[in-house]
């Protein structure tokens, strides 16, 4: 076992997909599959054995599909951060697995370089969308619901009320390094390149008045 390695956990009810995912993954010096499943019961286990990084699990599974394995994740297992990669691409499946705790959701047309791309954002801690998730999100339906956690949702209002970086580091109690952080994670999720971009994401969805 190599300690320098991303220890990535393949969950897929499909022999022949988990194959695939594999080969596709062990070309990347820094990753390491080091088990694989068919359904959320067996992701649950297999990560209590092997404690990986990173479980890259689909959706529609038998016993425990990822949707239920997503949320038992968040609870029991917080350490370990699960990134979907699934062939569903509708707004609802999205939303309620980013909310039942996952950190990334990618699509299995992806290319390798992006699947890889995404382990490494969702290892350092960042929250991965594949462009076709993130376009979704924000255009379908004529919508910007994109979901935030609770506290990416206070630091949003403080920024978009105008407050510095050190404001709202000092409101809240953590580092500014801790709100710069989460402000990146924000932008990301929202696709949003400048601060106005966030105020403007603010007010239309009412974190903020005027």
């Amino acid at each position: 076992m190599n300690e320098n390695k991303i220890r990535v956990l393949l969950i897929d009810d499909h022999p022949l997909v988990l194959d695939g995912i594999r080969s596709r993954l062990e070309d990347d010096d820094l990753i390491e599959v080091i088990a694989e499943g068919a359904n959320g019961e067996e992701a649950l286990a297999l990560a209590k054995e092997h404690h990986p990084d990173i479980v890259l699990m689909d959706i529609n599974m038998p016993v425990m599909n990822g949707l239920e394995a997503a949320e038992r994740f968040a609870s029991d297992e917080p350490d370990v951060k699960v990134l979907m990669l699934t062939m569903h691409d509708s707004r609802e499946y999205i939303t309620r697995v980013l909310k039942a705790g996952a950190k990334g959701y990618i699509l299995k047309d992806v290319s390798s370089s992006e699947m890889v791309s995404a382990i490494k954002a969702v290892y350092e801690g960042k929250t991965y969308y594949s462009s076709g998730v993130t376009d979704i999100l924000l255009n379908e339906g004529g919508t910007k619901e994109v979901p935030l956690t609770d506290r990416e949702k206070t630091i949003l209002q403080l920024l978009a009320e105008g407050n510095s970086n050190k404001h709202v580091a000092r409101e809240l109690d953590i580092s500014v390094r801790t709100v710069e952080t989460h402000r990146r994670n924000i932008k990301r999720k929202l696709n949003v390149k400048t601060s106005a971009g966030l105020v403007k994401y603010a007010i239309e969805n009412g974190i903020v008045e005027l």
